[in-house]
């Protein structure tokens, strides 16, 4: 039949024949210039995933239209399948992921307060804003921002909590170091000592950066830490911002962590063999830095617990301050928790007394009334302020 006796209705609404073969071949899922298109037939060149903007259906979908995958095509046939509604809705426009005015002052707004944050805790918060939808950043692919708990970071940087949560940290450390501190004053003064004569160290081990920061912003400016490696994540950048903070590494320290613990500290008071002087002796040679070094008694004898014994403290004050030139400045102790402290407290404060040392670490959070009342230069607590703490 020759193509002039062909009818036009024949051919009416039928692609050309190079069309056809690329129908037929299909598009591969997000190839570039390529999207699920609706029954309005708009066409999209761009690869970027599109917010779906929900709308009224044109028409009701049959249930084998409902379980139909969706058809990639440059010219929009076949309307939008929504799989569970059973409803056929149209395509985004191209307007559809474009931010409203609105959004974008919401935006501006919570930047805002962020800035209100990191001005208040100067600790470079990292942005917590969700990465756009499709990014790699949102997928966990390639060079997204990772997030994690703080301790194991190292650059200071933490993951912004939302405000309100902050603002309600702030407060209940706040109002627990006013009660504190309130405490130790009146326990200073029972004894007939002078106001300030106890210092409150704020043991943040195993809290993190917020909590600190919150202590930071109602005036607290000393703090103890267990483990010089979760010290190293939270106190290099929270220093740069208040040069008059102080930190004490209370928990047992290992040789290898001498150095860093030198590095960080103003005060180690967990000083307690012959191996560890020597490596602080060096650490501090190498490092150019003398931070003062309480001696840790075990009063009890608890072998379980690190401390030079009793028995042997007078040697090894003497050996620390003469052989290695140690700045040894007192002395420090853990009394055994089902015995009463007072006895411990006095049997340190008689060793301190002979050797002639000024500082006294003694009293923790159920004890460091009947601490002061026994000369604690120091008293560290920690739960009493920041709560409940995570399991170390």
């Amino acid at each position: 039949m020759a193509a002039a006796d062909i009818p036009p209705s024949a051919t009416a609404g039928r692609p050309a024949p190079r069309a056809r073969a690329a129908q037929r071949k299909g598009p591969k899922a997000g190839a570039p210039g390529w999207l699920a298109v609706g029954n309005t037939g708009e066409i999209s060149t761009t690869s970027a995933p599109m917010r779906r903007a929900r709308a009224t259906p044109s028409r009701p979908c049959t249930a084998t239209e409902s379980q139909a995958p969706r058809r990639f095509s440059r010219k929009g046939s076949r309307p939008r399948v929504g799989a569970r509604s059973g409803t056929c809705s149209p395509a985004p426009s191209r307007s559809a992921s474009r931010p409203s005015p609105e959004t974008s002052s919401a935006s501006r707004n919570t930047q805002q307060s962020r800035a209100t944050c990191l001005a208040i805790s100067g600790v470079g918060w990292r942005s917590s804003t969700a990465a756009p939808f499709g990014s790699r950043a949102s997928n966990g692919v390639g060079s997204g921002s990772r997030t994690g708990s703080l301790s194991s970071q190292v650059t200071g940087m933490a993951l912004a909590p939302p405000l309100p949560i902050l603002w309600r940290m702030l407060d209940d450390i706040a109002a627990n170091l006013t009660r504190i501190r309130a405490r130790i004053e009146a326990a200073a003064q029972q004894a007939g000592r002078a106001p300030g004569a106890a210092q409150l160290v704020a043991v943040s081990k195993t809290n993190p950066a917020e909590a600190v920061v919150a202590a930071l912003a109602a005036g607290q400016r000393l703090f103890g830490e267990n483990r010089v490696q979760e010290a190293a994540g939270k106190f290099p950048a929270l220093r740069a911002t208040h040069p008059d903070l102080r930190l004490h590494i209370i928990g047992p320290l290992q040789t290898n962590k001498a150095r860093d613990a030198v590095r960080l500290a103003d005060v180690i008071e967990t000083l307690d063999r012959p191996k560890l002087a020597l490596a602080l002796a060096e650490a501090m040679q190498k490092e150019g830095r003398r931070p003062d070094l309480l001696i840790q008694v075990n009063t009890g004898a608890e072998p379980q617990k690190a401390g030079i014994l009793p028995a042997e403290a007078d040697a090894f004050i003497t050996l620390c301050r003469t052989t290695h030139a140690l700045p040894v400045t007192g002395l420090m102790c853990i009394p055994p928790a089902e015995e009463d402290p007072g006895p411990h407290f006095t049997l340190l404060a008689e060793l301190a007394r002979r050797h002639g040392l000024a500082t006294l670490s003694m009293g923790m959070s159920g004890d460091f009334e009947t601490a002061i009342r026994h000369g604690a230069t120091h008293v560290r607590v920690g739960s009493a302020i920041f709560g409940a703490r995570a399991t170390a």
